[in-house]
């Protein structure tokens, strides 16, 4: 698959994720996207069980096809691909899904998911020399600030009626910062400008 299509899921992706939980929660008496966790979408025997598995497996497989995309434009343009690398942990949410509420190992094998928020902070610090031809610092800084504003579910009383809501700006900053990489990556592909690295420039 060419890279601009690749590039193209993260858009593609994130707009999976949201219809994915808004049609599921739909199926749902009474269910509030701002009190009510994600994963109730799923729970087991739920209504919207396999159709909630069904798109956060899509998602997390075109997360991974889009950081194919990514990986491969940073090499030939010769920058960092770790922050690239490290959006791979949103994939973990294909964990959860397939393993519902109350299953054990629901909590267990979506641990590493939250380490998808390291992507913008660790583009922030290796790619700042670049900035003059990327220009991703600003989404960078917004998907970083709303990613972290998730924590504050360990904040019991902040938000209290609106579990849901605080669990959901993690979400809110991956689909930002996702939106903003495929964007600037696609511009970034297009642009004839092969990046050198600090060490070839001092050359």
């Amino acid at each position: 698959m060419k890279e601009k299509n690749l590039l193209y899921l993260g858009i593609i992706g994130p707009i999976v994720f949201w219809l994915t939980t808004l049609i599921c929660g739909l199926m749902i008496d009474d269910y509030n996207h701002l009190s009510n966790l994600v994963s109730e979408l799923g729970a087991l025997n739920s209504k919207p069980q396999y159709l909630f598995t069904i798109g956060l497996v899509l998602c997390s497989i075109l997360n991974v096809l889009f950081v194919i995309g990514l990986y491969r434009v940073s090499r030939y343009k010769n920058i960092s691909v770790i922050p690239v690398v490290v959006l791979l942990f949103f994939s973990f949410l294909a964990g959860p899904a397939i393993f519902p509420m109350p299953l054990r190992l629901h909590g267990i094998v979506g641990i590493p998911f939250p380490l998808m928020m390291l992507s913008p902070l660790l583009a922030l610090i290796l790619w700042r020399k670049y900035e003059h031809i990327m220009k991703i610092r600003l989404g960078a800084a917004i998907g970083l600030i709303i990613m972290l504003l998730g924590f504050i579910i360990f904040i019991p009383n902040l938000l209290t009626e609106n579990f849901g809501l605080k669990q959901r700006f993690l979400y809110l900053g991956w689909t930002i910062w996702s939106a903003c990489l495929a964007y600037r990556f696609i511009q970034l592909r297009l642009n004839p400008i092969i990046i050198k690295d600090r060490l070839n420039t001092l050359k």
